[in-house]
């Protein structure tokens, strides 16, 4: 580029200059909103701790300004763009900040919906700027496709990033921030001002920091299982257990069950439970499962 910022990094010339070469028009339907604060993008960088060579997933990775900080400390990326435009354009723009930068780059043209595990080798990290649109579901979808990945710093909605971090008994305490403690502890890490932003976004926007407490590879069963019975009991949240879990569960009887197996008082409310009690109950819905399929309990031969 021919004349960078100050910082070294993408500023808010360079970021409208892109757009314009590009004959990008941001979209509420793909959720775009540019960083252009260096400040901001070094913040994010810092938070995942990376480390030379470290392996990182970067979702939505735009003109590239979030990019170039990962591979300024010293990541290997891998940008999942949507947009054909700005995949094909966000090699060009890290090769002319730097060749070796450019080396640790591998660009993906695709819905981070459809990713496979083969995208990247061994992720360690998810660093992104996430559509605010779909940032939820790439989030968990991340996750259960890289189980490799160590820690997480996404910005998101500020609405969205204090429902993923909330705790039992929180008023926006809901199946989000359940699923995102099966993978780890989350945390608020910081509040983001709408001025880094082009164009500036009508919400504001904060920092989630997970830390993923261990692997997840072999529990897939047990995993949708939980998250099965987090939907049907958020789903119908103002509903105590005994009544919500029947859409999963089955009949009252199963249900009673299960939640006598699991030590789970059938008068609570889904947001009474934290994720050792819903993994308790999916593992006892699957417990039944198993001994009603193998006749154990029963007067069959």
């Amino acid at each position: 580029m021919s004349d960078l910022s100050a910082s070294g990094l993408l500023g808010p010339a360079q970021i409208r200059r892109l757009a314009a070469e590009l004959e990008v028009r941001p979209t509420k339907k793909l959720g775009q909103n540019f960083v252009h604060d260096s400040g901001t993008v070094r913040k994010i960088a810092g938070l995942a701790g990376l480390e030379a060579g470290d392996g990182v997933i970067e979702v939505g990775p735009g003109l590239g300004s979030l990019t170039l900080a990962l591979l300024e400390a010293g990541a290997r990326v891998t940008a999942v763009e949507i947009d054909p435009r700005l995949a094909a354009r966000l090699p060009r723009t890290v090769r002319e900040f730097s060749q070796e930068w450019a080396e640790r780059l591998s660009v993906v043209n695709q819905d981070a919906m459809k990713l496979g595990p083969d995208t990247a080798r061994d992720p360690q990290a998810l660093v992104a700027n996430l559509p605010y649109n779909v940032s939820v579901p790439v989030l968990l979808h991340v996750l259960a496709t890289f189980p490799t990945i160590e820690r997480i710093v996404v910005m998101v909605q500020k609405e969205v990033a204090e429902r993923l971090s909330a705790a039992p008994g929180s008023r926006v305490y809901g199946a989000p921030s359940v699923k995102l403690a099966w993978y780890g502890d989350s945390k608020l890490a910081g509040v983001v001002g709408r001025k880094v932003f082009w164009p500036e976004p009508n919400v504001d926007s904060a920092l989630v920091a997970v830390d993923v407490l261990s692997p997840t590879r072999g529990r897939e069963e047990l995993r949708d299982a939980t998250f099965a019975l987090v939907d049907a009991a958020f789903g119908q949240r103002r509903k105590m257990l005994r009544s919500s879990l029947k859409t999963t569960i089955g009949d009252e009887a199963r249900v009673r069950l299960v939640l006598e197996s699991a030590g789970v008082d059938p008068t609570c409310r889904p947001e009474d439970l934290g994720i050792d009690e819903f993994v308790a109950l999916g593992r006892a819905m699957l417990s039944l499962s198993d001994v009603e399929l193998t006749g154990e309990g029963t007067n069959e031969p």
